[in-house]
């Protein structure tokens, strides 16, 4: 799990979340105030491209298991951006002159609550919008956990592999001493046969020609 991603993501949420409250207000401004709400609306979408290709590349560093996971996440945050700027767009282009606002006035109690019932609108909509992302954000972190735990778990079992491969490295070097041992011993063995044949031969020779010798002697 990367805590770089994690802080990215957080703040990215956080900073969303604001900009959807934030659009649901600049529908109900008009003139300066709206100019003023949407720009700093802007400069928040700004603010949220830089995270996200903050959490791109801290996503593409990570490895492959880790990067599949956070880039699909990365994606849903792509399209909730996209989602903002298309609203943004709305809002930009509804620019209700005078008459539309005295019209708007004049429609009396019908008509005021046609904005009240949208403006209830939008605030769910982005309540939900935030419960939406605060959810994306428990299953990312409790998908890199399990992804974390399987990796730590992989990497158990490959150590405990390593320890068997040394352990049977050292019965090998163990067999090689035992077997440069007996050798050894073998050769000894063949040596002192070999000597002892000699001796032997020697001595049956000396014999054989004790023998001879006596008989010799005693036929002369």
């Amino acid at each position: 799990m990367s805590e770089v991603f994690e802080g990215y993501e957080r703040q990215y949420c956080e900073l969303s979340a604001g900009l959807s409250k934030k659009c649901t207000s600049a529908t109900l401004l008009d003139g300066e105030q709206k100019k003023q709400k949407l720009s700093e609306i802007k400069v928040g979408l700004d603010e949220a491209e830089s995270l996200i290709r903050k959490m791109d590349l801290e996503a593409r560093s990570l490895q492959p298991n880790l990067k599949a996971v956070l880039l699909a996440k990365l994606r849903e945050y792509k399209s909730d951006l996209n989602n903002l700027k298309t609203e943004v767009k709305r809002i930009s282009s509804t620019n209700l002159n005078r008459a539309a606002r005295d019209e708007l006035l004049e429609s009396g109690m019908s008509d005021a609550a046609t904005v009240s019932a949208d403006q209830k609108g939008r605030l769910l909509m982005s309540t939900e919008r935030l419960n939406k992302t605060s959810d994306r954000v428990r299953d990312s972190r409790k998908t890199m956990l399990e992804t974390e735990e399987l990796g730590v778990s992989i990497l158990q079992d490959l150590n405990q592999q390593r320890q068997s491969l040394l352990h049977a490295n050292g019965t090998l070097h163990g067999v090689d001493d035992n077997i440069g041992k007996s050798k050894k011993i073998m050769t000894n063995m063949s040596r002192r046969m070999s000597r002892n044949k000699w001796i032997i031969g020697s001595i049956v020779a000396v014999l054989v020609l004790a023998i001879i010798l006596i008989l010799y002697f005693k036929l002369k």
